[in-house]
């Protein structure tokens, strides 16, 4: 027996600011290494400068650093198709989804008592965590600015991140009222 889904969100790992701009990083530093070792004179410009390349043989060490940019830039076009996380809202529970062999975590509607939206700090650098327990709070985040908050009975708290809080919001402020009524 299907239940119907109320609310779907799919958050891919490769969206991820922290890790998209590492990955960034880390392929702008391998190409600037390519291009010093196909270009070993001294590089000025007004605000730095670069010395001589310091290795006898620039071909074969920029050849591997431009691979390597390559490959970090393969990489991380292809964690953009790689699932983080998947939220599904059904009638009485929230299921939530990981990859791999990560644990699919239900999240029963009736024991809720207190459900919060809420924005994330503004800060552009925040891991990806799925299933991350700390100070009884769980938390589930991927990308996005908000979250939804759910408190329950035994004093656990759950943090879902999502790019929809105010849909997420609304619609398990409305399931968990007719849980409640149904109790």
């Amino acid at each position: 027996m299907s239940e119907k889904v109320l609310f779907e969100e799919k958050q891919y790992l490769g969206s991820n600011h922290f890790s998209l701009i590492l990955r960034l990083t880390l392929a702008t530093f391998c190409f600037v290494a390519y291009y010093w070792s196909q270009n070993p004179k001294p590089i000025h410009f007004s605000f730095f400068s670069i010395g001589s390349y310091p290795l006898g043989k620039p071909e074969q060490t920029g050849q591997i650093f431009f691979l390597a940019g390559l490959l970090v830039m393969i990489i991380s076009i292809s964690l953009m198709f790689v699932l983080h996380s998947h939220i599904r809202v059904y009638e009485n529970y929230i299921m939530l989804d990981g990859f791999w062999g990560t644990r699919r975590v239900m999240l029963d509607l009736s024991g809720v008592v207190k459900i919060r939206k809420s924005r994330y700090k503004h800060f552009l650098l925040r891991r990806a965590t799925y299933n991350l327990h700390r100070k009884s709070v769980i938390r589930f985040y991927t990308y996005g600015k908000g979250f939804v908050e759910l408190t329950y009975e035994n004093g656990i708290t759950y943090k879902i991140g999502t790019q929809k809080p105010s849909e997420l919001f609304h619609l398990l402020k409305e399931q968990i009222a007719k849980v409640k009524n149904l109790k």
